[in-house]
């Protein structure tokens, strides 16, 4: 069987962190841009840039510091957008433009309020406009999943007549099923004069937990590029999943006549890497990449596995990342070996004052953890990361009391613009009490709508990644905080939180559009 190449165009960046709260820093994109080139992704989109000057700004800085892999900007089929996509994605060695507009009657006429005609006349206006900037535009035809099928091969046709070298048929709100997205796909490959001049793509959202079958249907029935996201992040019930498509490519090649070229050992890494930067964590029966995908408890497969790895594996966990890797470093070890293993891990500094802070983050880890594994250092960095250049309010120290029968509560000392604060407070828990306490010293009058803790690594020793998000005024302001201590890290990361919150300096969650 021939083997075409299948592009992976991950949108993690974008579509992803359109998942309320999961907005990102330019140097969180960075990292996640970095991370998915070493992986080899073809394409990363890496913003919306009209979306903010913060947007502008990461996909221009994603476009400077990624080489290998493509550089996509999206833009609604508007002039303003173009041209700022156009301006953001000048520094990149390989760029994309990708356009969209509605294209079901749902859209044209309550959202858009255009007539077909019109739909088409802008589509095609805003392919030309963007190959003044790039011969590489990809057209969107939003909610296509729902779009009338003559229309949607008009509306095809003539943008690959105007110059889109890509074609993405969108299931946007994630109502096709599977073999119905799949004749969608072949229909619109026979019916379109001009198909063979573009390479078809899908973007599926997974509302009724079908966007990574339809994503197969799609490609199983030509599409040769597939977006998706890492751990299937993304709006509402989020995106096709890459690590799954592009898994299930590479499982089933007597299916498949096609296969992507991503490192996939890669992929855990990656993923980690996104989970603790978005604050969303990865549940353990995720495949591929949840903790518990290749354990076996149960007494037959564990005899099975024994036996014949393959009587209940149909992967290799070593082949997408898993592994027991154990950084030999401890509190004597030098700052270049340090640099060395994150540098094997895919993780270097734009600077020596970010590498000296998480040298000595690592350094305190030492000397309360015997022993450091490699996501002990993904989280140090991630820490290090996280926390503002200057951030106005720090951890001075922390004392909890509890035991059984009596309420907890929690002495809190922290520094403000310099100032030190005490205070003590009672809760219903250790980190509640601990909560109460910095809350009633900082009184930001933020709500508390998400408390989430994952240990790093197994061992009662292990550190534990707390992330905290505030609300406040319809904004979202995510902390992530790390400590072998649950309760420092939980402080930690309210700290961390109420940091972005009082210091106006992240950019607003980018709810603009999506196809």
């Amino acid at each position: 069987m021939s083997s075409d190449k299948l592009i992976i165009f991950d949108t993690t960046l974008r579509d992803g962190e359109q998942s309320p709260g999961a907005s990102m820093t330019r140097e969180e994109k960075i990292r996640i841009a970095r991370k998915l080139e070493l992986m080899r992704v073809d394409v990363i989109e890496a913003g919306f840039p009209i979306a903010s000057e913060g947007d502008f700004e990461a996909v221009k800085a994603v476009a400077e510091s990624v080489k290998d892999s493509t550089i996509c900007g999206l833009a609604r089929a508007l002039e303003k957008d173009i041209d700022r996509a156009g301006e953001a994605l000048k520094p990149a060695n390989s760029a994309r433009i990708h356009t969209f507009i509605a294209t079901s009657p749902i859209h044209m006429q309550q959202k858009l309020r255009m007539q077909p005609d019109q739909v088409v006349e802008q589509a095609v206006w805003a392919v030309k406009r963007a190959r003044n900037y790039t011969d590489n535009v990809e057209f969107s035809a939003e909610d296509a999943g729902r779009s009338e099928m003559d229309f949607l091969c008009r509306i095809v046709e003539a943008a690959i007549d105007a110059g889109a070298s890509t074609i993405n048929i969108p299931d946007t709100v994630g109502y096709n099923l599977p073999h119905q997205f799949g004749d969608t796909i072949r229909t619109l490959m026979d019916r379109v004069p001009n198909s063979d001049k573009a390479v078809f793509s899908v973007h599926c959202h997974n509302d009724l937990g079908l966007a990574v079958a339809n994503s197969l249907s799609a490609v199983l029935n030509g599409a040769r590029q597939v977006e998706c996201t890492i751990n299937g992040l993304g709006e509402r019930a989020g995106n096709a999943s890459l690590e799954e498509v592009v898994m299930a490519v590479r499982t089933r090649q007597d299916i498949f006549p096609c296969d992507t070229t991503l490192d996939t050992t890669q992929i855990v890494s990656c993923s980690k890497l996104v989970s603790s930067i978005t604050g969303f964590p990865v549940q353990p029966n995720k495949a591929i990449v949840g903790a518990n995908a290749f354990a076996h408890e149960s007494g037959i497969h564990q005899d099975g596995v024994l036996k014949n790895r393959e009587t209940y594996e149909i992967m290799r966990a070593e082949d997408v990342g898993w592994s027991h890797n154990r950084m030999v470093l401890g509190k004597h070890s030098g700052r270049n070996a340090f640099r060395t293993r994150l540098k094997e891990l895919g993780i270097e500094f734009s600077s020596e004052e970010k590498l000296n802070a998480a040298f000595q983050r690592f350094k305190a880890l030492a000397d309360k953890k015997h022993e450091i594994f490699d996501e002990d250092l993904q989280a140090v960095v991630s820490e290090s990361v996280h926390e503002l250049r200057d951030p106005r309010i720090k951890l001075v120290s922390l004392k909890v009391c509890t035991e059984t029968g009596e309420t907890p509560t929690a002495d809190v000392v922290i520094s403000v613009d310099g100032e030190e604060k005490a205070v003590s407070s009672a809760g219903a828990g250790p980190v509640d009490a601990a909560f109460q306490a910095i809350e009633s010293l900082l009184k930001t009058g933020a709500r508390l709508t998400l408390y989430s803790v994952n240990n790093i690594t197994s061992g009662t020793d292990s550190q534990g990644e707390v992330t905290v998000r505030l609300e406040k005024e319809d904004k979202l302001f995510n902390g992530q905080g790390a400590d072998t201590d649950i309760v420092i890290a939980s402080a930690k990361a309210y700290i961390n939180a109420a940091n972005r919150l009082m210091t106006p300096v992240e950019r607003e969650h980018p709810q603009v559009g999506d196809v």
